[in-house]
């Protein structure tokens, strides 16, 4: 079994420490410590996860999840010594999983971790399901969706927002309904990680065209798939 962590930090203080807790929950750290050699040890290693700081030389943080997005949904864990809101939600706006500020405590990354680490199986009787609206297909098994019977690009949350909304078609979710369905109960962010998935997921399906179905915000309340009766 693959148990790879890539650990992608400028500085070597933080990677020993990162090394250390790692390997201590019986991962294999694998480190960068630029850009370009993130890229690298991504392609080479086929990490399950990401620690990955943004402010590095060659490549920003920023560029490699951009970049990792368009071929992966491994989770990513931007760590990073900006505290802006802006910062934060541009990272989670492009791919990122979890966001944390540097000084941090090497527990609570190895708490985030364990957490996405989780959510990364889901129960058997759900692999099994395959959820079918007109012009969409989501098959959560092997985490394909197809919209007029293409593929689509999504990440890895959102294919899980968008099964665990159209297969229950009609229910309304609030924020923190869908936080602890799709991040789970120890997550560490706020309900504006919510919106900002659902946003950039409905954008991609846009993109497809229109359909009869659609997410729904019931404001004040939360979200909801909702299908039409044309």
């Amino acid at each position: 079994m693959n148990k790879n962590i890539l650990i992608a930090d400028d500085h070597e203080g933080i990677v020993d420490i990162l090394k250390t807790y790692v390997a201590k929950e019986g991962f294999f750290p694998v480190v960068a410590y630029d850009g370009e050699a993130a890229l690298e040890m991504f392609y080479k290693n086929n990490p399950i996860l990401i620690l990955l700081d943004v402010m590095m030389p060659k490549k920003d943080g920023f560029e490699i999840c951009k970049e990792i997005r368009r071929n992966s949904n491994v989770p990513i864990i931007m760590i990073t010594a900006k505290s802006e809101d802006a910062d934060r939600i541009m990272g989670l706006d492009i791919g990122a999983d979890d966001y944390i500020v540097k000084p941090f405590s090497p527990g609570e990354v190895m708490a985030r971790i364990r957490a996405v680490l989780r959510r990364i199986e889901i129960p058997e009787e759900e692999q099994k399901s395959i959820v079918r609206f007109p012009g969409l297909e989501i098959n959560i098994s092997d985490y394909n969706v197809k919209l007029n019977g293409k593929p689509i690009n999504l990440t890895k949350k959102e294919i899980e927002i968008l099964w665990l909304l159209a297969s229950n078609s009609g229910k309304v979710y609030s924020r923190e309904n869908l936080l602890n369905s799709v991040w789970g109960f120890d997550y560490f962010g706020d309900t504006r990680t919510v919106d900002t998935h659902i946003r950039r997921l409905r954008a991609k399906i846009e993109s497809y065209g229109s359909f009869t179905w659609e997410i729904k915000t019931l404001w004040g309340v939360g979200y909801k798939f909702e299908v039409s009766n044309v």
